[in-house]
């Protein structure tokens, strides 16, 4: 046996090989294609958080059709309607920052506090943003709204919480995900509205908490992915093409060995 045949793949582990990369090259491609279909979802997504924000504020659903929205369509509809704040009740939701608040910056927390509306039920309002240091209220009495008062402000869902979501706090009002309807049960505002209201306006005096108004910041970087996996693919295809010609070539050579 010469040293040509014995530095040459059986037919075997080329098949093998072939084997290995076609899977390779299936699954790389199938990648690429769910990162497009991400991507044309994503785009959508945009489009209509970007109408949804942008529209006019339209009547507060009334309450006897709460349990019958959808969140897909729903969430991220701005609304108006007028409700009374009761006095010191609110609690605070940790927070590092807001992809959707551009004008939030940093650690702080958000002050969710319950409103009753004039048909006796009650919604949560995200009454704004106040940083690190200022989660006392007495440390910004002046934003401290009571009575009634029109609010404008935008649908919202609660938060899920993850496996990696630290432990709430209600023996220091601290909480971690904005679950509305967590946060009442414990701190007995009876039964709420099944999401929040991100509160638009009226701006509370003083600045705090601070209110604002969502941005669709969304991320895209789908197509990019898309790209990436689909350029592996053709570099594995392309390897084992150079693979392939040089085992055909190296059969040749022995066939004249």
């Amino acid at each position: 046996m010469t040293a040509v045949e014995q530095a040459r793949p059986s037919r075997r582990a080329m098949l093998v090989a072939a084997i290995c990369a076609v899977a390779g090259i299936l699954v790389l491609l199938s990648l690429a294609r769910w990162q497009a279909n991400r991507a044309v979802w994503k785009t959508g997504l945009i489009a209509d958080l970007t109408l949804r924000l942008a529209a006019p504020p339209g009547a507060l659903p009334a309450s006897n059709r709460w349990r019958d929205l959808d969140p897909d369509t729903s969430e991220f509809v701005r609304v108006k309607f007028r409700a009374e704040l009761p006095a010191g009740e609110e609690a605070l939701v940790y927070t590092s920052g807001s992809s959707l608040r551009p004008d939030v910056k940093g650690s702080g927390y958000w002050v969710l506090a319950p409103a009753r509306l004039s048909d006796g039920s009650s919604v949560v309002i995200n009454r704004g943003f106040v940083p690190e240091g200022r989660q006392d209220p007495q440390a910004r009495a002046a934003g401290q709204l009571s009575g009634v008062t029109d609010f404008v402000g935008i649908m919202r869902w609660p938060e899920p919480r993850s496996v990696f979501t630290p432990a709430d706090d209600p023996v220091r009002n601290l909480w971690f995900v904005r679950d509305q309807g967590a946060i009442a049960r414990e701190k007995g505002w009876g039964n709420v509205a099944p999401f929040y209201i991100e509160q638009e306006a009226p701006t509370a005096p003083g600045g705090l908490p601070q209110v604002g108004t969502l941005v669709p910041n969304l991320p895209n970087n789908h197509r990019q992915y898309e790209l990436t996996w689909a350029g592996l693919a053709i570099v594995l295809a392309g390897v084992y093409g150079v693979f392939l010609l040089r085992w055909v070539r190296t059969g040749r050579v022995v066939d004249r060995v």
